[in-house]
């Protein structure tokens, strides 16, 4: 039975938790069609050939080169995948758009410009820009003749968005907003040419404007000295009676919140897949140091530490993956049906997978952690040196976790939007059983992923009960609930994406994955233990903590054998993409 969205009870947002996926319904990286390959490898050549060759005088902020890069990339159509061919643009799906922001990475501060000029800088004009604004400023932002960016931050209003100060008064004539306030943290407001800003009309109702960069009352506070990241431009956007036409409100007066938060919600998919191509590309300079550094004779990677560590590497950016490219095709699956729509049918595809998106953001960003902290390892002092691109991945990777919403509130986001669902009759709180015990290389891990995904929701629901509404003034509990449910997913969508590789080329082609896949799930399914638990002894649930193991049905798997095949593989091939 479908609903008015015409989805059915496992396939709304969050519905993974309600019972076995449809394996052929999952879409993985292996279901690219030539044009997506295609694309992601134009986006791979311009970075190679155009960005790292140039990589010291972009950290070094020479800004006029820069933007030549960034329209260098939109001549190469590299700009345009979510801008409608009807404004210049390629109107890609949002599979395409996702490979060419991985594809993109490799350089830290030239990929954050890209980002924002395809994303926050863009789309709100996109999906909420009247007919006229949207010729105004697209065909520019498609081809990188027009620089966009997004100002939502202030001194007082970070993660509480709402909280905003910046004020608009409708002028006597009622012919433009005069704003005044300041906005904090702005990244690419320097070199564009329009900028997203928010305000409250009268100091209440929240909305969104667009504000051309010769607009007089806007001026720029110095550049922010950054961690990493330090080739963008990012500082403080000051609004001193700033005079914006009435024609220039983005969407409704007092609708605001809507464009904020669905925009953050392609942000945070688009930031899973440059997390992603981040991995990838630190991965892959860790295996070539390690296949050459010799210490004792020997090269570093014939090493079992270290070999131990290319291992983890690998499993965890294939779940990384698995779990961004499942959500771009959620979202595509309900945008085709919508007709492709860019509009209104299109946020409604995004909103309702914001679940997976917030879940992906977190994922991908924290795999990326890991994996440059280990890439630093890998290369030992050198990894310290600038002169070695360790050190800048180690740097670059940190904001992740705290633009697109920090990962403390992604995490907060998800038990809330789950209960809500359940609230709503869109989701059941009642676990499902084990499938049916199958064939096939992982039949065992497809069982232990729906054990997981059963506990997930058994502390979903008891905190629900437990706590009511009290449950929001419980933090604690709630991150660990996200993260069970996080598990959850990036687990089922490495096991089922390896499950139909191995299905499709056979066992033995599709080794390398099927041991990443249980490496993926073995290690998902002991952390679970540990969280389940914890959420068990605060809510003072005996019986839970007595028959938690028997729910997980754990079974004793040999990691150490298992990464050890990933890292023979890896080393064997001499690469790992």
């Amino acid at each position: 039975m479908t609903d008015a969205t015409g989805l059915g009870p496992g396939e709304r947002g969050g519905g993974f938790l309600a019972g076995p996926p449809d394996p052929e319904a999952v879409f993985t990286p292996e279901d690219f069609t030539p044009e997506h390959r295609m694309i992601a490898r134009t986006a791979r050549e311009f970075v190679a050939g155009e960005v790292l060759p140039h990589h010291d005088r972009i950290e070094a902020k020479d800004l006029p080169f820069t933007v030549g890069l960034l329209r260098k990339a939109g001549q190469l159509g590299l700009l345009m995948a979510d801008i409608p061919a009807a404004y210049g643009g390629l109107g890609l799906d949002k599979a395409a758009s996702a490979l060419v922001v991985e594809n993109i990475a490799g350089q830290g501060s030239f990929q954050v410009f890209h980002l924002v000029q395809t994303g926050i800088g863009s789309l709100p004009i996109v999906y909420y820009g009247t007919e006229a604004q949207k010729r105004r400023y697209l065909p520019g932002l498609a081809d990188g003749s027009v620089l966009g960016c997004y100002g939502l931050t202030e001194p007082s209003a970070g993660s509480d968005a709402l909280a905003c100060r910046t004020r608009a008064t409708l002028s006597q004539d009622g012919r433009h907003y005069v704003l005044d306030g300041t906005k904090q943290l702005i990244t690419s407001a320097r070199i564009a040419d329009v900028l997203v800003v928010f305000a409250k009309v009268d100091g209440e109702r929240f909305t969104a404007f667009l504000v051309d960069a010769d607009t007089p009352g806007l001026s720029f506070g110095p550049d922010e000295h950054k961690m990493g990241i330090r080739g963008t431009t990012t500082c403080t956007v000051i609004l001193q009676e700033a005079r914006v036409p009435v024609d220039n409100v983005l969407g409704e007066v007092g609708r605001g919140h809507k464009i904020a938060f669905n925009i953050l919600n392609i942000g945070r998919f688009k930031l899973g897949a440059l997390a992603v191509g981040m991995c990838k590309r630190a991965l892959e300079h860790a295996l070539a140091y390690c296949l050459e550094r010799r210490q004792f004779g020997r090269r570093i990677a014939e090493f079992g530490a270290i070999r131990e560590k290319l291992a983890e590497m690998y499993a965890r950016t294939y779940a990384a993956e698995a779990a961004v490219y499942r959500t771009v095709g959620l979202i595509d699956r309900l945008l085709a049906a919508a007709g492709g729509d860019h509009g209104t049918a299109a946020l409604r595809s995004i909103e309702e997978y914001s679940v997976e998106c917030s879940l992906v953001k977190v994922l991908g960003s924290e795999t990326l952690d890991y994996v440059v902290d280990e890439t630093v390892q890998c290369y030992g002092g050198y990894g310290y040196c600038a002169e070695y691109p360790a050190e800048a991945f180690y740097r670059d990777s940190r904001i992740n976790r705290i633009y697109e919403g920090t990962n403390e509130i992604n995490r907060l986001l998800v038990p809330t939007m789950l209960l809500r669902k359940a609230g709503r009759g869109e989701l059941g709180l009642v676990p499902a059983g084990p499938p049916p015990v199958g064939a096939g290389p992982l039949a065992g891990e497809l069982d232990r992923v729906a054990r997981l995904k059963a506990v997930a929701v058994r502390m979903l629901a008891l905190a629900r009960d437990r706590w009511g509404d009290g449950l929001a003034g419980r933090q604690a509990v709630q991150l660990r609930l996200a993260d069970l449910v996080l598990l959850a997913y990036a687990a089922e969508s490495a096991v089922v994406r390896a499950a139909r590789d191995a299905a499709r080329r056979g066992p033995d082609r599709a080794a390398l994955a099927v041991a990443a896949a249980r490496i993926a799930c073995e290690t998902a399914v002991d952390r679970a233990g540990s969280l389940a638990r914890q959420v068990l002894v605060a809510a003072e649930d005996r019986d839970g903590l007595t028959a938690l193991d028997g729910w997980l049905g754990r079974q004793p798997v040999d990691l150490l054998a298992l990464r050890e095949g990933v890292a023979s593989e890896l080393v064997a091939r001499q690469r790992a993409y």
